[in-house]
């Protein structure tokens, strides 16, 4: 079947862009992990869209895709699926899933992944020698994802349960060490994803499952993982189960741990602070991580939230004006903004203007994708 917007297999065009290298005959699993090419040899200015997702450029982005796409920059199938998932991407950091998904659903034709049209070798006279599917696995992950922006919960997760299958029979088919650890990556990833989708509908045993196999993958001395689980033991109600795990994190801390352990774990203390409602020793424990590290905005966050459940509105909104003042590309986030509106509704008579002043500030200075409804003006 040939999909529009993709080469036909049969064409004689001529090779006008630099692609992998044609001697090759590894079959490449990902045009984006290419080992054989620098980023720009496989698609035509890739490291430009790169750059531009990393500074939240997206309008930038899907003018970039669309500037290419109509100039027909892009011979290549890979180069065409690599754009899409950069175009993709875009739209669903803009909030537009319904386009996003329209461009998925174009692009498949109610076929999946895995029909030869992803092949290279149905490509011979672009790719001669090669194997393969040429997929990107970010495109499969936000197939996966977009399901759920469009209240399609139990599709999105039926998708992340296939693309778990799909991650752990790649696993069993490399054989490098590199190989393994990037299909490790993307099954944490994954596992990571299905996690959080199951903790926003409280399915805490199910969490709770899955936790142990991410502990299995990982090892049971990731403290990142062992965290997580105690804060989902401590959503469940299992309060001794949850500290538990956090002192097993606890120690993990040694002499020369690194701030970022030694942050988690007052992180985590604190939480078990706010259970008690004692928010006196959980400021002071987000007060120590922010010694540490000036750019914990989660420290930053919970001590404002901690003042402010203590009735100091007056410190709990300098805190988060001094983080959003000081590293404003790092602070800048809407749970802080939310926090950060709703202590000026409750401390100021005139808080609509005082929104509006900060609704102005946020329109110069953040990205493309961040929600500017979120200061309620």
């Amino acid at each position: 079947m040939y999909t529009a917007g993709l080469p036909d297999p049969n064409s004689s065009q001529p090779d006008t862009t630099t692609a992998a290298s044609a001697d090759t005959t590894t079959a490449i699993d990902d045009p984006l992990n290419n080992p054989y090419t620098s980023l720009n040899a496989i698609c035509h200015e890739l490291s430009d869209l790169q750059d531009l997702a990393t500074r939240g450029a997206w309008k930038s982005i899907l003018d970039k895709v669309g500037h290419a796409r109509s100039l027909n920059l892009l011979t290549k199938p890979h180069e065409h699926l690599t754009y899409l998932t950069f175009n993709v991407l875009a739209l669903t950091k803009l909030r537009r899933p319904v386009d996003a998904n329209q461009e998925l659903e174009t692009l498949l034709d109610g076929e999946d992944f895995n029909t030869p049209q992803f092949h290279y070798q149905n490509y011979p006279n672009h790719y001669p020698n090669m194997k393969g599917n040429f997929v990107p696995f970010a495109l499969r992950w936000l197939h996966a994802y977009l399901p759920y922006s469009l209240a399609q919960r139990m599709k999105s997760l039926d998708r992340l349960y296939t693309l778990i299958d799909f991650i752990r029979s790649k696993k069993l088919k490399v054989s490098t060490n590199p190989s393994k650890d990037l299909w490790k990556r993307r099954e944490i990833l994954v596992l990571n994803t299905i996690i959080s989708h199951h903790l926003s509908q409280k399915d805490f045993k199910l969490c709770l499952g899955l936790l142990n196999e991410l502990i299995g993958i990982c090892g049971d001395d990731d403290p990142n993982v062992l965290s997580k689980l105690g804060y989902v033991k401590m959503q469940y109600g299992d309060v001794e189960g949850a500290k538990k795990a956090f002192s097993t994190v606890e120690g993990m801390i040694g002499s020369e741990s690194e701030v970022g352990l030694r942050n988690l774990v007052s992180r985590s203390k604190a939480l078990m602070y706010i259970v008690e409602k004692d928010y006196v020793s959980a400021v002071r424990e987000y007060e120590e991580c922010i010694e540490r590290d000036g750019m914990d905005m989660v420290a930053m966050n919970n001590k404002a939230l901690c003042l402010m459940y203590s009735r100091d509105l007056s410190d709990a909104i300098k805190v988060l004006e001094n983080a959003l003042e000081r590293v404003p590309t790092v602070a800048l986030n809407e749970s802080l903004v939310v926090n950060l509106c709703s202590m000026y509704e409750l401390a100021y008579v005139n808080h609509a203007d005082i929104k509006k002043t900060l609704n102005n500030w946020i329109a110069r200075v953040a990205p493309d994708d961040f929600d500017s409804s979120c200061t309620r003006t």
